[in-house]
């Protein structure tokens, strides 16, 4: 029994149906082999990369029924047998676990800000399209390692308070040359993300009015490694700033919160309540430390803070030393609405109690004045 024997092109087909038909893990437990850590077969078509080893020995049964296939310790997976016999069937073998290249990264990177300028501007596209093209020009790259690439942006994103995909949650554990290419995209490439936060400041009216499903859990936030020092962008990419700044978009927020609360509070048998919110900052403006005043079902004051957003629930906001202070006092009855995606499709999270207890507040600015001079 040896592997160079195998010279049926169409046995190796078969063996890739199977692994396709019946997925990695059981493929490789069916046939006895452990994943590859070195060399993989690639399809020139898909891009989908096989384990290489496991490949031929399932092949080697195909061509040779009487023998059956061969099990791993009859061979190695090295570049002297299997990639060779491999090649000379005519299929492609790479050679993965190398890290990634600054060629391959700034592929990455215009890949991802691509689809993301999609995403700012509402249009269709395919993140499996995407993901294809990509690996056609990276060649050793599985989906896997290009979806888990593309999650990484996004952590790079996060930490630098910029908008980020939302089908790619931050995966913070990154390889430091993405973090370089990033910044440096961002930095030295005005265009892309500029045009992306004029796309998701430009909507200020929600994508619905419905409030059925639009209460969430907050969502959960892994753990953030230091942004370098490095890392400062220009003030027009501050992105919390932008939301603050946009009124019309914090006014829509507030009246969208208006209306959540009164159909909340119909839900609840009180409609009696719902007649009686006061929307405070619509009538007397900011500097209240809250936005709404609404009530719990059982007739207590609850205190509303509105922040709104076009991004996605982990976008940074602004919060006021007034509203701080504010929270801190009135302890539970205070309650942070925090308004996402709301031009696509409004979800809602709500964190109660005293903003210095559910986040994390960093200094932005200074009240600045001279000092005096002592004689």
């Amino acid at each position: 029994m040896s592997i160079h024997k195998l010279k049926d092109p169409d046995a190796v087909k078969l063996a890739l149906d199977e692994f396709v038909q019946l997925g990695r893990t059981a493929f490789l437990e069916k046939y006895g082999f452990g994943r590859a850590r070195e060399y993989m077969l690639r399809d020139s078509l898909t891009g989908n990369l096989y384990d290489s080893k496991a490949i031929v020995g399932a092949a080697y049964g195909y061509a040779f029924p009487d023998e059956g296939p061969l099990s791993a310790d009859v061979f190695s997976g090295g570049e002297a047998t299997v990639e060779r016999v491999l090649t000379d069937l005519g299929f492609e073998v790479v050679r993965v676990g190398q890290e990634w290249s600054r060629a391959e990264v700034e592929a990455t990177v215009r890949d991802y800000l691509q689809m993301l300028s999609f995403e700012s501007q509402h249009l269709p596209y395919s993140k499996s399209e995407h993901n294809a093209r990509l690996r056609s020009l990276l060649k050793i790259r599985s989906k896997g390692a290009v979806e888990l690439k593309h999650q990484n942006i996004s952590a790079v994103l996060h930490q630098l308070g910029l908008p980020y995909i939302q089908g790619y949650k931050p995966r913070t554990n990154l390889q430091e040359l993405l973090r370089r290419v990033v910044i440096e995209f961002i930095s030295s490439n005005d265009g892309p993300m500029s045009t992306v936060l004029d796309n998701l400041e430009s909507t200020t009216d929600p994508g619905e009015q419905l409030f059925t499903g639009v209460l969430v859990a907050p969502p959960v936030v892994e753990v953030l490694q230091p942004t370098p020092r490095n890392a400062r962008l220009p003030r027009k990419y501050d992105y919390a700033a932008r939301d603050e700044r946009n009124r019309k978009l914090g006014h829509s927020g507030e009246a969208w919160v208006v209306g959540f609360e009164q159909n909340r509070l119909e839900n609840e048998q009180r409609p009696d309540l719902a007649t009686k919110i006061d929307w405070l900052s619509e009538r007397l403006g900011d500097g209240t430390g809250y936005d709404i005043l609404s009530f719990e079902s059982s007739e207590l004051a609850r205190f509303i803070e509105v922040k709104t957003t076009n991004g996605g629930s982990l976008t940074p906001f602004v919060v006021s030393r007034n509203e701080k202070d504010f929270s801190d006092e009135t302890g539970d009855a205070f309650c942070l609405y925090r308004v996402f995606h709301f031009a696509s499709s409004p979800k809602l999270f709500i964190l109660r109690g005293g903003l210095s207890s559910n986040l994390l507040l960093e200094p932005m600015d200074y009240r600045a004045r001279l000092k005096a001079i002592r004689s």
